[in-house]
């Protein structure tokens, strides 16, 4: 292709190949020209009714743990024929640019060109270990909260109850550990290494954890299951998309616990 464009792709050196500056501007090209055809064949095989080929779902890392997984489980035995492909991240405003065909994300005011089903409001509470409150029996979290140790979340995921309610009631405290990881805040909670707000279908399942507190108010998130529209109409992504909304929908009771302790 060098020598019948007549550029360069390629520094040659004696470490190796480097891409050139128009090297780089082809792999980009060629990265976008793979998905289109790869989505092309998709479309062309999703013509067919029938639920057999790839689904690719996209999910935050604990979200997928600790909803999907099951669910998953129960789909492809009760459809063998569909190939899933798991994507998962802790950025989910990346998810959606992943190419995948459905996305589960939390977000309150979701794009308005996106496609998708809600699932239920995601409540969140603050939640510690037995071993935790066990060391710390006089603590007051709702007027002392900078006598406690928090885990909180920085900015590169916002899925969680943060902003009004940290900048409110945390904005003293000088004792925090900071996480870039939903996972590592569980964790870190579980292990009995400070409070977290987490998200209450996780909180509730952890027998490490306790709640230590009603839901916060006006912290919750939608919970949305979006699909990708160059892909909504082929059998196997509807099917899929069916599956899940019916099942998570049967889980909004623990995604939306009680009000009160």
């Amino acid at each position: 292709m060098e020598e019948s464009l007549g550029v360069q792709f390629f520094e040659r050196n004696r470490d190796g190949l480097q891409l050139t500056p128009v090297g780089e501007m082809a792999f980009r090209e060629a990265e976008r020209l793979a998905t289109d055809m790869e989505n092309l064949q998709r479309k062309l095989v999703g013509g067919d009714s029938a639920p057999v080929g790839k689904v690719r779902i996209a999910a935050e890392d604990m979200m997928m743990n600790e909803l999907l997984s099951p669910i998953l489980a129960e789909l492809v035995r009760e459809y063998p024929d569909i190939e899933l492909e798991v994507l998962t991240d802790n950025d989910v405003a990346n998810l959606s640019h992943r190419e995948a065909d459905l996305t589960l994300r939390p977000e309150n005011k979701p794009q308005a060109t996106l496609e998708g089903e809600r699932i239920a409001a995601v409540e969140s509470a603050v939640y510690g270990a037995a071993r935790y409150c066990r060391r710390n029996r006089d603590m007051d979290i709702e007027n002392r909260p900078e006598e406690c140790l928090w885990i909180i979340p920085d900015e590169t995921f916002s899925q969680l109850a943060t902003g009004r309610w940290y900048r409110k009631h945390l904005k003293n405290v000088s004792s925090f550990i900071r996480c870039n990881s939903l996972q590592s805040m569980v964790s870190l909670a579980r292990a009995g290494a400070g409070l977290a707000v987490l998200p209450c279908y996780i909180g509730e399942s952890a027998r490490e954890l306790r709640r230590l507190s009603d839901p916060l108010e006006g912290e919750s998130v939608d919970l949305w299951l979006h699909v990708n529209q160059d892909t909504q109409q082929m059998a196997r992504v509807r099917i899929v998309m069916e599956f899940l909304v019916d099942r998570l929908r049967a889980l909004e009771s623990a995604i939306e616990v009680s009000p009160t302790l």
